[in-house]
């Protein structure tokens, strides 16, 4: 059995981000706000929200054409620098 390579992604691509944080009044803009910052024009009909089942949380998944792994990862930063999130998939 060999190690096989995880497929590569071939950008650009629409690229599904899930961001979940604490849930807060202005939780949402300030998440949206960063993807704009990244993915600019970014559909905004693909935005789906969901809060946990107790409301301490919200999950945001935002659907970018991503362009390549650095934007990719300047996006994760950004998100986990707003102080705000607890996980970004």
């Amino acid at each position: 059995m060999t190690d096989a390579e995880p497929p590569k992604i071939e950008f650009p691509c629409d690229y599904p981000v899930k961001v979940l944080g604490r849930a807060g009044d202005d939780f949402q803009t300030v998440i949206l706000e960063v993807f704009e910052r990244h993915a600019p024009g970014f559909d905004a009909e693909s935005i789906s929200v969901r809060a946990s089942s107790k409301g301490t949380f919200t999950a945001i998944t935002v659907v970018i054409v991503a362009t390549g792994p650095d934007q990719l990862e300047a996006l994760h930063q950004d998100l986990l620098a707003t102080g705000r999130v607890q996980m970004v998939i």
